[in-house]
């Protein structure tokens, strides 16, 4: 009877041995746990909408849980950071997926999130200068998954040159001057404009992220520089507000509209005449590379890169309603 009890001890042991064993921290945690993933937008507009719906995808393909934070109503840290809290503060979360709404403000709450155990992903936005891979306060990241924006700026900068001959005023309404993504699309509207010397940028306002605020400056700086002939709005809020300002000067057509971010409203806009040519990011595509890289961290130990840079497309009036652009279109 003892040689049979050692016997099943035996067995029991060793099968507690060949058990997998749950890491955390080094990234090699076993398939056999369930992966949870926590979403955090930066604010209730189309774009994170969509990427959420490309968030829930690959979850749903993967097997990864996923908790989403309430939608911040304004952006910033004073409406994102309290949403944040509440949602890191149901607990059993592995990773977490965020759009930082500040370059700094972010990093004290990230990096204490991080310090509990829990790798982090920045999507849309990023922290400090974005640049992971070399040692700050703001390196803990794993990695940044978003559009490369100083480049959309450029590409911008150069489609609106042509729309005017390369030659004119233009004017820029930015939103926050503490978020990486709409202070990079200026930075690289900037540059692309400077390439053109018959071109001159002749001024950027920042609306903070307020339609109304943005129809307010653009109609102001239209007064002032009577000359513009070209507008570039970096956001949904800023083109919504410069376009209307356009409406209400009657200066449609003659002021040539270029704005960030497809979503219906805007793409609407654009077939009514009112903007020019629209940005198309990919948030479904950001967030559904977020989840697999996250997953792939979290179950085999996979080495991210420090950056995962989806394109863009651009809408005009001539491919407006081809039928293999509607998949770039935002949704809620």
């Amino acid at each position: 009877m003892k040689k049979a009890l050692l016997i099943v001890l035996a067995v029991a042991l060793a099968a507690l041995l060949a058990a997998p064993v749950f890491a955390g921290g080094g990234g090699e945690k076993s398939v056999e746990k369930e992966v949870t993933m926590a979403f955090m937008p930066g604010i209730a507009d189309p774009f994170y909408f969509t990427m959420e719906k490309g968030v829930k995808a690959k979850a749903a393909e993967l097997g990864v849980k996923i908790l989403v934070g309430e939608y911040p109503t304004s952006w910033g840290p004073e409406a994102q950071v309290p949403n944040l809290e509440a949602l890191m503060a149901r607990g059993g979360i592995d990773m977490l997926l965020i759009a930082p709404t500040s370059v700094d403000a972010l990093v004290a709450p990230l990096k204490k999130i991080y310090d509990q155990g829990i790798e982090v992903i920045t999507v849309d936005t990023y922290l400090g200068d974005g640049d992971y891979s070399k040692p700050s306060n703001y390196s803990f990241p794993l990695s940044y998954i978003g559009t490369d924006n100083k480049l959309g700026g450029k590409r911008i900068a150069e489609q609106l040159a042509k729309m005017l001959g390369e030659k004119g005023k233009v004017y820029v309404n930015n939103t926050n001057p503490d978020t990486s993504s709409v202070v990079d699309r200026g930075n690289g509207f900037k540059e692309g404009i400077a390439e053109f010397p018959n071109m001159q940028l002749v001024g950027m306002d920042w609306c903070m992220d307020s339609e109304p605020k943005a129809q307010e400056q653009t109609l102001a700086a239209l007064q002032k520089e009577p000359g513009i002939v070209g507008i570039f709005g970096v956001n949904v809020f800023s083109a919504q507000g410069s376009a209307q300002a356009v409406v209400n000067a009657g200066l449609t057509g003659a002021v040539k509209i270029c704005s960030w971010d497809a979503t219906e409203t805007l793409i609407q806009m654009l077939r009514d005449g009112k903007i020019d040519l629209v940005l198309a990011q990919k948030p479904a595509e950001i967030g559904s590379l977020a989840v697999e890289w996250g997953y792939k961290y979290l179950t085999e130990g996979a080495e991210i890169p420090k950056k995962v840079i989806p394109g863009f497309e651009f809408f005009t009036r001539d491919n407006v309603n081809d039928p293999d652009m509607k998949q770039f279109i935002y949704s809620k």
